[in-house]
């Protein structure tokens, strides 16, 4: 019994660690960083722990159980879509900062127009975006918001909110869960045992990313005043980071590791 109350404090502390891991940290920066709402944000936090435990269970089952062996390039090709997802997550906050930039003043024959933007808020999630004034009268109709489509579709709902960091979960414990299952399969000679391994493994890591997303949150609130502001700059330079960080684990999969060459060479970690 108290070995496995140790494997199971090992499993919990070592899925807390796993949340920090840099991938993961940038892609929930680049989703909760126009969140400013602490609650909220932890359950975004959640969201990614219950994608990420998810695949982690089912695959690392599957490689415990009926003893799968991942392929090399298969192995490169499930990491090369957390870069695919980084690329994607930072293209994604660069593009809503540049739609959110205040623009100029746009003339033509018959009219002035005057183009800007300022923060909406749908529920306790925040978006910019740009519009037109004219001098008869405003052009933004709340209807053509860009998540108003989404708000209608889904009754107000805002638990749509929560699928993007669940979809991220998914992809990344598709990255790390072979890792986990061999680590498993190497200490653990007991299927229930290695079972439960895992499943702890996955709260842990749900622990961990909660905290992480609430401790961005609890910085928007310090900001005070200036948070939207703040948030906006947050947004740029977590897109940025992102993306830098996307394209350099790319490269690594696709060509120091060899996913497109003929010697392709995949250690899971």
């Amino acid at each position: 019994m108290v070995g496995f109350l140790s494997i199971l404090a090992v499993g919990f502390f070592l899925g807390m660690r796993h949340a920090t891991d840099p991938d993961h940290v940038i892609a929930v920066t680049t989703i909760v960083s126009n969140q400013r709402n602490s609650l909220r944000s932890a359950l975004i936090g959640a969201f990614w722990g219950v994608g990420h435990t998810l695949t982690i269970f089912v695959v690392g089952a599957g490689i415990i159980l009926f003893n799968l062996v991942i392929p090399v390039r298969l192995g490169l090709s499930m990491e090369l879509s957390v870069a695919v997802m980084l690329i994607i997550l930072g293209l994604m906050n660069i593009g809503g900062f540049l739609r959110s930039t205040p623009g100029g003043e746009i003339q033509n024959d018959h009219e002035e127009k005057v183009i800007h933007a300022h923060p909406h808020s749908h529920g306790d999630f925040v978006h910019h975006h740009a519009h037109i004034h004219q001098h008869e009268g405003h052009s933004h109709a709340a209807d053509n918001a860009p998540v108003a489509w989404m708000d209608h579709l889904f009754k107000r709902n805002s638990l749509y909110q929560y699928l993007r960091p669940f979809v991220v979960g998914v992809v990344h414990g598709l990255a790390g869960s072979a890792a986990v299952a061999l680590l498993v399969l190497t200490t653990i000679r007991n299927v229930h045992w290695a079972i439960a391994y895992l499943l702890v493994f996955g709260v842990g890591t749900i622990a961990g990313m909660m905290l992480i997303t609430m401790s961005i949150a609890s910085a928007f609130n310090m900001v005070g005043k200036g948070r939207q502001k703040f948030s906006r700059r947050l947004a740029l330079a977590s897109g940025v980071l992102s993306l830098g960080f996307g394209v350099f684990v790319a490269y690594q999969i696709c060509f120091v590791n060899g996913l497109f060459t003929t010697h392709a060479q995949w250690i899971p970690r």
